[in-house]
Parts: C-alpha cells; sequence; structure tokens
C-alpha cells in the first residue's frame, strides 16, 4: 500500500548548470551520432576557424537548429558554404549550457547531392595516390624569374581576367601565352588534357598556369579527370594549379608542383613582383659598389706605401747593406768551422783505421789457430804416436779391410819409428757385431 504523500521525502530541486549537464547526457545517450539534411542559414567563420551556422527544415517548416563546426571538421569541407545551401550534417546532439539551447556539434558538411560525386573522388584519389603521381618527391622548384608563362584556362573565364590583371601589376616584363580549353561539362577533360599537351610540346614559357574559378564540386568536376591528372603528372613544365576557392581541393592539385588557393594566387606565387625585382637588383648593386671601393681603398693604401718605399731609395740599399754584412758574416763563420772539421777529421780516420786493423788482424789470427788446430787433429803421425800402426799394400795403398787381403799376400806395416816388410799367412774374418 502506498505511503500518503505527505509521508513521501520531498525531491531535491535542480541547479540550472546541473539540469542542463543531465540533460545533454540524455540527449547524447538517445540518439549518438546522427545526420541532419537542411538548408544553411546565418554561416560564419570565426578567425579561430571555428564555424558557427542553423540548420532550417527544407519543406519551410518553422524549425531551427543552431550548429557548431569547429576548426578541425571545417578544414576538411570541400566547398564554401553559404545560406540557402541545402547541406547534410553529421554530428552528436547535446546542449550548449551558456544559452540552454539545442546543439550539434558537427563533425562532416556535405553538399545534397554531392555524395557519389565525393566517394568518387576518393576513390580516384586512393587510386592515383597509389600511382605516385602525388608524391612530393616529384615536385620541381619553379623558376626564380620565368621570362614567359603560359596560361591553360577558358577564353571566358573570370579567372582569365584575374590572372592577366595580377600579371601585368607584379611583372609587366613576363610573356603570357595562353592555351585556351574548356573548364567544365563533358568535353572539359579531353580539351584541358589537349591544352596541358600542347604547352610542353611547344615548350615556349618556363611556368603553366591551370586555373579556374570557383564553384561546386560537379562545377570542377573535370579536374577530378583521370586524364587530366595524368597530363598535369607527365607536363614538362612546372605546373602552378589554382582551381576554385581556398577551400576547393581537386585531384590536379595533389599532382601539380605547387597547388595555389585561388587563381590570382597562382599568377603571385609564379611571378615574382617587379618592384621586389628591382630592390634585389638595386641591392646587389649596392653591395657590389661597395666592395669595389672597399678594394679600390686597399690598392691605393698598398701603392701609397710603395711610392713612399720607391721615394726613399737610400734607406733600402742601407737595409740591403746591412743584411749583406750580416750573410758575409755567417758565411765566414761557417767556412771557418768547416775548415776546423776537416783538419780533424784525418787524425780521427786514422785512429778509427788502425782500430778497424787492429780487430781485423786479432780476427784472422783466431781464425789461424783454429785452423791450425783442426789440422793437427787430422795428422795420421799423431794417430800413430798412440800405439797404433799402418798397413799398406805393396802399391802403397791402405788396406782398410782384411777381407781384401789373401794368404800369401805381402804387405807392409809403418808405426810412428819405423816400418816392417810382411806376409800375410791366413785371413780370419771376425764375426758381424749385432
Amino acid at each position: 500500500m502506498a505511503e500518503p504523500a505527505e509521508a513521501q521525502p520531498a525531491r531535491l530541486p535542480w541547479g540550472v548548470a546541473a539540469l542542463l549537464l543531465a540533460t545533454g547526457d540524455a540527449i547524447s545517450a538517445r540518439f549518438g551520432a546522427v545526420a541532419v539534411r537542411g538548408e544553411l542559414s546565418g554561416f560564419s567563420r570565426a578567425g579561430s576557424g571555428h564555424c558557427y551556422f542553423a540548420l532550417k527544415d527544407i519543406d519551410g517548416a518553422p524549425a531551427l537548429l543552431r550548429c557548431a563546426m569547429f576548426r578541425r571538421a571545417a578544414t576538411l569541407v570541400d566547398f564554401a558554404p553559404a545560406d540557402g545551401q541545402q547541406v547534410e550534417v553529421r554530428g552528436r546532439l547535446g546542449i550548449y549550457e551558456a544559452r540552454g539551447e539545442l546543439q550539434m556539434v558537427v563533425e562532416s558538411l556535405q553538399r545534397l547531392g554531392t555524395g557519389t560525386l565525393y566517394e568518387e573522388f576518393l576513390r580516384r584519389r586512393a587510386k592515383l595516390e597509389a600511382q605516385g603521381l602525388f608524391d612530393a618527391a616529384r615536385k620541381r622548384p619553379l623558376p626564380a624569374y620565368p621570362r614567359a608563362i603560359g596560361v591553360v584556362t577558358s577564353l571566358g573565364a573570370a579567372a582569365l581576367h584575374d590572372v592577366l590583371s595580377t600579371l601585368q601589376r607584379r611583372a609587366p616584363q613576363v610573356r603570357v601565352v595562353l592555351y585556351p580549353s574548356l573548364v567544365q561539362g563533358a568535353e572539359a577533360p579531353a580539351a584541358l588534357a589537349a591544352a596541358l599537351r600542347l604547352a610542353g610540346v611547344r615548350n615556349e614559357v618556363d611556368i603553366l598556369l591551370l586555373v579556374r574559378g570557383g564553384g561546386s564540386l560537379e562545377d570542377l568536376w573535370a579536374f577530378n579527370d583521370e586524364r587530366v591528372v595524368q597530363a598535369v603528372a607527365a607536363s614538362p613544365l612546372p605546373v602552378v594549379c589554382g582551381v576554385g576557392h581556398e577551400t576547393d581541393i581537386t585531384l590536379c592539385d595533389l599532382a601539380a608542383d605547387l597547388r595555389a588557393p585561388t587563381p590570382t594566387a597562382a599568377a603571385e606565387l609564379a611571378a615574382p613582383a617587379r618592384d621586389e625585382a628591382l630592390a634585389t637588383v638595386q641591392a646587389r648593386a649596392l653591395q657590389l659598389q661597395r666592395a669595389l671601393e672597399r678594394t679600390l681603398q686597399v690598392r691605393a693604401q698598398r701603392l701609397d706605401t710603395l711610392a713612399l718605399r720607391l721615394g726613399q731609395p737610400a734607406r733600402g740599399l742601407a737595409g740591403q747593406s746591412q743584411r749583406l754584412v750580416e750573410l758575409a758574416g755567417r758565411l765566414r763563420r761557417a767556412v771557418q768551422a768547416r775548415q776546423v772539421r776537416m783538419s780533424e777529421a784525418p787524425a780521427r780516420l786514422a785512429q778509427r783505421l788502425a782500430r778497424a786493423l787492429a780487430g781485423h788482424l786479432q780476427t784472422e789470427r783466431l781464425r789461424l789457430e783454429a785452423a791450425s788446430q783442426r789440422l793437427q787433429g787430422h795428422d795420421p803421425h799423431r794417430v800413430l804416436q798412440r800405439g797404433y800402426a799402418w798397413v799398406e799394400a805393396a802399391d802403397g795403398r791402405a788396406v782398410v779391410s782384411a777381407l781384401s787381403l789373401h794368404a800369401g799376400q805381402p804387405v807392409r806395416a809403418v808405426w810412428v819409428d819405423g816400418r816392417a816388410q810382411m806376409q800375410v799367412q791366413r785371413v780370419e774374418p771376425l764375426p758381424p757385431t749385432a
């Protein structure tokens, strides 16, 4: 059974901030990420890069949704948002506590009808990027002072007027060559690719500008055509692409050597201002003049010094004479020292010769004594003195083996003090020793 109303505890009142916070959390949890279609109203871009606008219902119903798109998301928008455009936004709902209003934080903004084109744009971008057409290593530097600039655009385009006006103002000395082409429509891609190839074949300019004014994604679609992008990448001339507004990005921008945010900016990047070039030339001329003046001053000082020395020859001769005296003294002392060394040389040489001769004689004497001892050791008479006898045959040859004798053979024995004639009675071989 329910308690009486007076027995139930009273609920505490909400604070404003707490209520708004709880409401925002409930909305975020309930809806999460949502996509909304509507018409832009009151679009503005702050200095911080954040964008603020409202969405009105397309069918005219009296409904308004406040939106905020922060700078990170705003940089990804590929067109220039303006009031009255029908768009599709994706983001999250919340409560803007400062005003207590429902607000959508937009994460992506896309014009209605461009979804399919944008998906095709992303597909082509990935394909051409895989082919290396957007690599930074392919980018070529622009000539600092071009003599001629080529422009690929339509004869009736406002971009052509902007480019010519900018070049006339900044660099009237630069020659401009126009390569006319369609920039919109089904025939534009083939015309643009042909104009780019023609400029490369003629090779009469230093830089090529590919320009067109702003427009929708459909208006700029020719600059996303693969034929045009391939022609930009294959161009032998450096290409500056200035298509659309600052927020417009095309595939030709990515393939070009340099991307300009607008056609006017493309002209400014391609040709340095004439006044700036003249100021640079004047600065270089002033530097050259000052360097020349410094060189002349140094040479003038050297000339004055030489002239002063030439005007006083006696001082120069005195200095040379003094140096000559010093050199003569040094030569005399050197000759005397050499004479002393030469006079002492024979005595030193004689002493060295006597020492060398005495050493040589001593060495030879020792060698002679050693040879004499070795010779005496081989004298057979010294052996006979120890009691041995020498046996020889009748012809005087030594008998070195008993087996060479036979019974009845006459032999002669020699001792140290005489000899005797003998006859062999018999021969007795000795048994072999182990």
